[in-house]
Order: structure tokens, then C-alpha cells, then sequence
């Protein structure tokens, strides 16, 4: 009986099993003004949440950054650092099954590093950590416009695209093209005036002043 006792403590410690914390995936990419979420495996002993501490961190360069803590089911947020506030949140539901998941919002360049979980529970603890690229987001060019266009429409015959004509120069064109409308008509007055003047005052037969009359060759030679 005392040693069929022994043997299912034995077997019940060999598939229990120790505390046990991994990653599913060792590298993340993304990009600034992001989201991305990571995540954790965790096998406890006795299956149980309740009783662990979760304790996760960024290390740069410069030095770890608190992240997130859960303390016996409970989020302790007076530890967090003040770059992460609001932008960290992990899905309550997901611990219950041995899963955690750190969602981060509004990525920066500057969130780049590794990302280290501890997990305690009980007199064992166990941690895993990965890696996460933020790149910088890629500025998009502005369309281009059917004027800066080769092939165009409005595109010049020798292939340069065509610049479009200011509003001074506009104005400027309507001026001269009125100077010269205005001058053609003065012309024409001109013109028509000088010709009807010539044809009112030109001498007629009966004008004595300029038919003189001539003597008549009879009388002069009586």
C-alpha cells in the first residue's frame, strides 16, 4: 500500500512537470504607428494561474524598462514605466490557458530590444525572452500631377513638361491684346474719315471756281 502511495506521487511530480515559460515566436517586425502582439507560453506544475508572478521588461542600451507585472492574477500598473502607459495591455482570458499576451499600441522606433518575461511560481520560476525590430515608417510619395507628368496632356512638344501660366501674365496678355484691338480700330477711323472728307470737298462741273469760263472765240472776234 506505502509503496503504491510512493509511486503515484512519483508519477504525478513526472507529469506535472516543472515551471516552464516560452515563446512563440523568437522575432518580431513592425513598423512605427503599429501594433504588434507578443506572446508567452506558460506551463505551471499544478496548472494553476493564480498563484504566479509575471514580471516583464524591455533591455536597450541604455537600461530595462518595466513593461508589465501581474502579481497573483492582479496587474500592478504603479510599476510601469511611464513610455508604456496606455499603450500595454495582456488578455486576461488568454493566462487562463497557459498563454500570455502583451498587446502594444503606437509603436516607436525607440521600442526596439529584447523582451524579457520571468514567471514565478511557488519556489520555481522560469523565463523566456524575444526580440522586436521597430523600423521607421516610410514617408509615401505625393502622386504626381498630369503637369509633371512626361507623357501628358499638357506636356510640351519637346517632351519638358509644360509650366503653368501665372495669373500677372494672364492679365498682362488680356492688356496688350486690347492695346492692339484698340490701335487697329483708331486706324480704321482713321482711314474712313480721311477718305470721306476727300470725296465731300472734291470739285463738281458746277463750281465756277473751278471751271473758269473761257471767252468765246465769237464774241472775240467781233
Amino acid at each position: 500500500m506505502i509503496c503504491s502511495i510512493l509511486l503515484l506521487i512519483t508519477l504525478t511530480s513526472c507529469v506535472s512537470g516543472p515551471l516552464v515559460v516560452d515563446v512563440t515566436q523568437r522575432s518580431y517586425q513592425a513598423v512605427e504607428n503599429h501594433d504588434v502582439t507578443l506572446e508567452w507560453t506558460i506551463k505551471t506544475p499544478d496548472g494553476s494561474f493564480k498563484s504566479m508572478r509575471i514580471f516583464c521588461e524591455i533591455l536597450t542600451k541604455l537600461r530595462p524598462f518595466i513593461l508589465f507585472y501581474l502579481r497573483e492574477g492582479v496587474e500592478v500598473s504603479g510599476i510601469q514605466d511611464k513610455r508604456f502607459a496606455g499603450r500595454v495591455k495582456f488578455d486576461k482570458y488568454a493566462i487562463r490557458e497557459g498563454r500570455l499576451r502583451l498587446y502594444m499600441s503606437r509603436l516607436r522606433t525607440d521600442d526596439s530590444g529584447l523582451y524579457l518575461c520571468r514567471v514565478t511560481a511557488g519556489d520555481g520560476w522560469s523565463s523566456r525572452e524575444c526580440h522586436l525590430n521597430v523600423t521607421a515608417e516610410r514617408v509615401r510619395p505625393k502622386p504626381e500631377t498630369p503637369n509633371s507628368s512626361s507623357g501628358g496632356r499638357d506636356a510640351s512638344t519637346t517632351g519638358s513638361p509644360s509650366q503653368a501660366v501665372s495669373p500677372g501674365w494672364i492679365v498682362l496678355y488680356c492688356v496688350l491684346g486690347l492695346i492692339v484691338v484698340a490701335g487697329t480700330l483708331l486706324g480704321v477711323c482713321y482711314y474712313l474719315r480721311r477718305k470721306y472728307s476727300m470725296i465731300t470737298f472734291q470739285p463738281t462741273a458746277l463750281d465756277p471756281e473751278s471751271h473758269p469760263l473761257e471767252p468765246d472765240p465769237v464774241l472775240l472776234s467781233l
